[in-house]
């Protein structure tokens, strides 16, 4: 086993995209159930390659940017089994000039899920954690994973939350149960207090919450935006007017690859308000200084 170091020479890279799925293992499993798989293909309007680790890696070598990586661990819920987090730090660390991995617990777990997050940490190097709140089926703002936060804030180690609408389950039958409610950011805004010092990701333009995770960033500083998920023409007017000012060192650029690729999010940005004296830090080097790269 090879406990995961970056490698990642800043310098020689164009951006870190810090949102991308890993979907299919080098089994050949799938990190959702089939008619998920099939209804976020529909709802995202793709029904394109899910490419396996390193892939990914490769392909993003070839685009001179680093990404980071994550599965989502939700077997409560969905009663799937989970693709391996430690099988994707391992796979990082192989590709450790581009990829950095994050890991993913499943807090319905509890105790067993805050274990699994100390190993992953301690044996595996992973740097932060990709919660789902709606496809995990658990509100973060519950007090019962304060002993899962307390590991990943002593730890050093980022959390990364989806916030707003999800394609997941969208147009199943009652949405296949899922919860849209469980992802809106002000669920975080107690996390933030409680733990000063997690720093915490919002995922994607909030839709229909994008005043609230607003609010939450602006007065919780241990708070960031990533601006994946969506094609920056349709972000909304706000997010691109606090992203150009009072969060401008806060923002990260995330696709949502492989359902939303870096290409179209670059090409698309340039039809934006977005000031080009904010891409540098919004590209790289806000996520540079997040999770410890570069010194």
């Amino acid at each position: 086993m090879t406990r995961y170091e970056p490698a990642i020479d800043l310098d020689a890279i164009t951006a870190i995209d810090v949102h991308v799925h890993i979907e299919v293992d080098g089994h050949g499993h799938a990190s959702l159930p089939p008619d998920l798989v099939e209804a976020a293909s529909k709802y995202f309007s793709t029904d394109g390659p899910r490419p396996d680790l390193d892939s990914i890696a490769e392909y993003y070598r070839e685009r001179r940017m680093a990404a980071v990586v994550f599965t989502v661990d939700a077997q409560t819920q969905l009663g799937h089994p989970p693709l391996s987090s430690a099988e994707i730090a391992e796979g990082a660390a192989r590709n450790n000039d581009v990829l950095i991995p994050f890991g993913s617990v499943d807090p319905n777990r509890g105790a067993e899920a805050v274990d699994l997050a100390r190993r992953l940490i301690e044996d595996h190097g992973v740097r932060g954690f990709k919660f789902h709140p709606t496809v995990q089926g658990f509100d973060p703002s519950d007090e019962a994973h304060r002993p899962l936060y307390e590991v990943l804030q002593d730890a050093g180690v980022v959390a990364l939350f989806h916030t707003g609408q999800t394609g997941i389950g969208a147009g199943l039958p009652g949405g296949r149960g899922l919860l849209l409610g469980l992802s809106n950011p002000m669920l975080l805004d107690p996390v933030a207090a409680r733990f000063p010092d997690l720093q915490i990701i919002m995922a994607h333009p909030s839709v229909p919450w994008q005043d609230e995770a607003l609010s939450v960033a602006t007065h919780k500083h241990n708070t960031w935006i990533d601006l994946s998920g969506w094609s920056p023409r349709y972000f909304p007017a706000e997010l691109v007017r606090y992203a150009n000012s009072i969060l401008k060192r806060r923002v990260l650029f995330g696709s949502d690859f492989p359902l939303l690729t870096p290409e179209r999010w670059l090409r698309d940005v340039e039809q934006t308000a977005l000031k080009p004296e904010v891409m540098p830090g919004i590209l790289k080097d806000n996520a540079a200084r997040l999770l410890g790269l570069g010194g």
